[in-house]
């Protein structure tokens, strides 16, 4: 873990500091997003690992309903079988896309249903926010973990209780939006940033005037930037342009420490005012070893007992006491390495900097 903490942090020490970017990476079209469908259906040829019908009433239900579709009366009986699980059906719709596309859907079971490999998930309908149809998700399902049990033993892997279906969606319904129609054309940043921001309205205007001779962008807030397409192209042409530009785009100065698994990520602006910093660690051990006590041979009135023998040992590592600061990323890496910490030695530092107002940068600790 130390090892890979230490080759990260080099890593983006060595990173160019003028790493330019497109525009398409850094924005998007305010309006071109992609529509959230869902649905509710069932998962058929499972191997026992189905729901329990008499746990799982919905599935029951769904099942009678199936097959009175289909022609089959099951009303009056009482359904017993594990073959069958009720899913929730989940898609993303992209924006602009037509009608007879596919795109893929993912499933995840809703009962006491154990795994879901094996299974085919049947005609579901998948509904948009607005309560429509528009798509049909259909297709075996594909799951990465498994679960087998024994009489004695079990052992699972992953979520066999979640899958895909690779292009399992049929598209029934195109979403009425059309690019040309769109009435304003608005930059959106994935990170709202002034600096970032104005560099790309910059960039597109340079671009422009030697295009189209004439500026065509002008920064709205941190967030949007607002295009005036120049009309001498199509608007998918002007939109294709802008997004291969390339700027250099500004981050602010954050730290971001996980403590579950001992990541530290460090951006390059992140400045640490000079500190003295020693760190070190006590263990104490302590080892229970009891002994069996015998009484003398022939004894009258001895018995056999068992003494507590309690080692303890403690040990303190010694802390090397060393200066970390620097105004850029790669002094303040070395200073850190300088010390030879642990992640989670190095995690303990960076909050007492930050809580002795050395550490100039966002800590962020999830």
């Amino acid at each position: 873990m130390r090892r890979l903490l230490i080759f990260l942090l080099v890593l983006l020490a060595a990173a160019p500091s003028n790493a330019m970017v497109r525009i398409k990476d850094i924005a998007s079209l305010q309006g071109v997003r992609d529509n959230q469908l869902v649905g509710y259906g069932l998962v058929l040829g499972l191997k026992g690992s189905g729901d329990s019908l008499r746990n799982s009433p919905f599935t029951e239900q769904s099942l009678q309903s199936m097959l009175e579709s289909l022609g089959v009366n099951v009303r009056d009986s009482r359904l017993r079988t594990r073959n069958v699980a009720a899913v929730v059906v989940t898609a993303d719709m992209p924006a602009f896309i037509g009608k007879g596309s596919r795109v893929d859907v993912s499933v995840a079971s809703l009962g006491d249903a154990t795994s879901l490999a094996g299974g085919t998930l049947i005609a579901t309908p998948l509904l948009g926010a607005d309560g429509r149809i528009y798509a049909v998700a259909q297709g075996a399902v594909a799951v990465s973990g498994f679960a087998e049990a024994g009489q004695a033993e079990s052992l699972t892997q992953g979520i066999p209780t979640a899958g895909r279906v690779p292009n399992g969606a049929l598209i029934e319904q195109n979403i009425p939006a059309r690019f040309a129609n769109i009435p304003n054309l608005v930059l959106e940043l994935n990170n709202p940033d002034f600096r970032t921001a104005v560099r790309i309205t910059d960039a597109i205007n340079r671009h422009a005037r030697q295009r189209y001779g004439k500026a065509v962008a002008k920064e709205r807030d941190l967030r949007t930037v607002d295009l005036t397409p120049p009309g001498k192209i199509s608007l998918t042409r002007f939109v294709a342009e802008i997004e291969a530009l390339r700027v250099q785009p500004d981050q602010s100065a954050k730290v971001v420490i996980d403590e579950r698994t001992g990541t530290v990520v460090i951006g390059r602006e992140v400045q640490i005012s000079t500190v003295a910093i020693t760190h070190g660690n006590l263990t104490v051990r302590i080892t229970e070893t009891p002994e069996v006590s015998q009484p003398s041979p022939f004894s009258q009135n001895g018995e056999t007992v068992t003494v507590p023998r309690t080692y303890v040992d403690a040990q303190q590592d010694g802390g090397q006491l060393a200066f970390v600061g620097g105004t850029d990323l790669p002094t303040l890496v070395r200073g850190l390495n300088r010390i030879g910490l642990k992640p989670t030695g190095i995690i303990a530092i960076l909050q007492a900097i930050k809580t002795a107002g050395a550490l100039q940068a966002e800590l962020v600790i999830q």
